[in-house]
């Protein structure tokens, strides 16, 4: 079936997310996030592409974009090749990293536009990975609350921050209350298919359930066909990450990756 063409925005403001394939794990560790945002930083130079907020969880992206001097597909297109590049590279692996193309939602009003960003920060606190959006690392959150983040210049606060008010302390402090307050925002419908990162425990039992408990140390030393068939049905699994079950099966990332 022949894919439905994007729905393109008038003002050029794009809420975009970007999953991993069959769920996987899409960042592992600091580094990974860090050069995301290199390769964002990148483009957005090159494109004078506007970027009003992020937030990077283990198997997803939240982005929003404003294009710049190219359609925001072909911009999206060279961030996507260039951070599979760098990490079929550094985990020696081939294949998709991403499911599918990128979704997007067109922005077209001021009031939707400080709806996603909210949307966005909030996206660890309603998966119950955080208390407080500010609590969560890697998302732009604290850089509209005048904090120090990671790829500072990277965000472009002013024009949100003028929706609240001139005066930068004065907009800083309402952002701050209409960012933390609760909300039933559902932006391009994902929220709903979140669920909270099980702990190692919670992971174990569930993995129990899945293949019985007593064979979990035994995954290792099955044959590479039969255990890429049971890796493949934990990578498909809720609220475990892929090096949370390589820890539990006592065996390499890259076997779960790679399976």
């Amino acid at each position: 079936m022949a894919r439905g063409s994007r729905v393109r925005s008038k003002t050029g403001v794009y809420h975009i997310m970007l999953r991993g394939n069959k769920r996987q794990e899409i960042f592992h560790d600091d580094s990974d996030c860090l050069k995301f945002l290199d390769t964002i930083q990148k483009y957005k130079t090159s494109t004078k592409t506007i970027v009003y907020a992020w937030c990077l969880m283990n198997n997803h992206v939240h982005l929003l974009l404003k294009e710049g001097k190219e359609d925001i597909s072909k911009t999206m297109k060279r961030i996507n090749v260039s951070f599979v590049h760098y990490y079929n590279q550094k985990y020696n692996t081939t294949g998709h990293l991403f499911q599918d193309r990128f979704k997007s939602e067109p922005v077209e009003t001021d009031e939707y536009l400080l709806t996603v960003v909210r949307y966005i920060h909030q996206n660890p606190v309603k998966a119950g990975l955080v208390e407080q959006a500010s609590d969560w690392k890697w998302s732009s959150c604290c850089g509209y609350y005048g904090k120090s983040i990671s790829h500072k210049s990277l965000l472009d606060t002013d024009f949100i921050l003028k929706l609240f008010a001139d005066d930068l302390y004065i907009a800083r402090k309402r952002f701050r209350k209409f960012n933390e307050q609760k909300n039933d925002d559902k932006c391009l419908d994902y929220m709903n298919n979140i669920r909270k990162k099980l702990s190692d425990e919670e992971a174990r039992l569930e993995i129990g359930k899945l293949i019985g408990t007593s064979n979990i140390a035994q995954v290792k030393n099955l044959p590479k066909i039969k255990r890429d068939e049971v890796l493949q049905k934990i990578k498909k699994m809720e609220g475990i990450t892929q090096r949370q079950a390589a820890r539990i099966l006592g065996i390499s990332p890259n076997l779960i990756f790679k399976a």
